[in-house]
């Protein structure tokens, strides 16, 4: 008798303490891309913000493909509310206008969760080629190479990259031909447009401040339509040629078919981290702005932005096959 009691004691006890008798799985974020970047930061950054809420988030880099293996995966996954990951400019809207054959469907494979930030693409050229060159503003880059053509060339981190396509757009636009060199990668770019070999390039503005801050290379524009508040000194590019604009994005999503109330808590739990002191803080760093939306907004923004890019990457002839 006495043993029953204590067993049926010991189950009161296991039912008035159920975190205990199931503790809450942990939340995979995947990343597709390298560790070290703009967008694994600021998922890193997050992932500390919202474990009193959501418990513990791990982050998984899945790069590769231009980001479609590792948005493969999150699209793949099970539907549950432990796999989230992040979706940015290239993996939701430039990839699938890009690529011969996509793994996943941008518009159908996922969830929206909140957007995160938006980073400013900046135009930048070689301190030492503008000086020698006198080139100070955004016009007379124009007015130079309107008047010397093929001159000037610029590089990207690859064909179809946000910075080949910015400056496809650049020339459409100014009326210019200046000659494209594609790199594997934003940072062997950047590397050729330090070392002179090549003469500007589009560059986000997490990637370009630290040598613009040290006076190796020159901002002249970023391609915002207003000023950006961590480079004020440079104007919109819009302000010279009407209606220019192109910037990095980036945000989370969940796998589709991941039921709404998990969506809701995701989404209040990661804007909540967005709005936080300290979340602002490493991002104003980064020179990377939080913009937390709903999930209806973030879905909307992520249609219109691939519906955007189709126009853009078609006309830049770029493919990847």
């Amino acid at each position: 008798m006495k043993r029953r009691h204590l067993l049926l004691s010991t189950a009161a006890a296991v039912a008035a303490f159920p975190s205990f008798a199931q503790p809450q799985r942990p939340i995979r974020l995947i990343v597709p891309y390298a560790p070290g970047g703009p967008l694994d930061i600021t998922s890193r950054v997050l992932a500390e913000r919202v474990k009193d809420t959501l418990g513990t988030v791990i982050i998984e880099n899945r790069p590769g493909a231009g980001g479609n293996i590792g948005s493969d995966a999150i699209a793949k996954a099970a539907p549950d509310g432990t796999t989230i990951g992040i979706a940015a400019v290239a993996t939701h809207a430039i990839n699938p206008w890009l690529f011969g054959k996509m793994p996943f469907d941008p518009a159908r494979d996922f969830a929206a969760i909140t957007q995160m930030v938006r980073v400013p693409n900046v135009l930048v050229m070689n301190a030492g080629t503008a000086a020698r060159l006198k080139i100070d503003t955004l016009a007379d880059l124009i007015r130079y190479a309107r008047a010397n053509p093929a001159k000037l060339n610029y590089g990207s981190g690859g064909n179809g990259s946000a910075g080949h396509l910015a400056g496809e757009m650049f020339k459409r636009d100014a009326g210019i031909f200046a000659v494209h060199i594609p790199y594997n990668g934003g940072n062997p770019a950047q590397l050729a447009l330090l070392s002179g070999h090549v003469d500007f390039n589009f560059d986000n503005l997490a990637t370009a401040a630290p040598n613009i801050r040290a006076g190796k290379l020159k901002a002249l524009a970023v391609t915002t339509l207003q000023r950006s508040p961590n480079l004020p000194e440079a104007p919109p590019v819009a302000e010279t040629l009407k209606g220019f604009s192109i910037d990095t994005w980036w945000g989370l999503v969940a796998p589709a078919g991941t039921p709404a109330d998990t969506i809701q808590r995701l989404n209040q739990a990661f804007v909540a981290a967005l709005q936080s002191p300290e979340a602002k803080s490493r991002f104003a760093g980064l020179m990377a702005e939080p913009v937390p939306t709903t999930p209806e907004q973030f879905a909307a923004f992520m249609k219109s932005e691939l519906a955007r890019y189709e126009k853009i990457v078609k006309a830049s002839g770029a493919k990847v096959d």
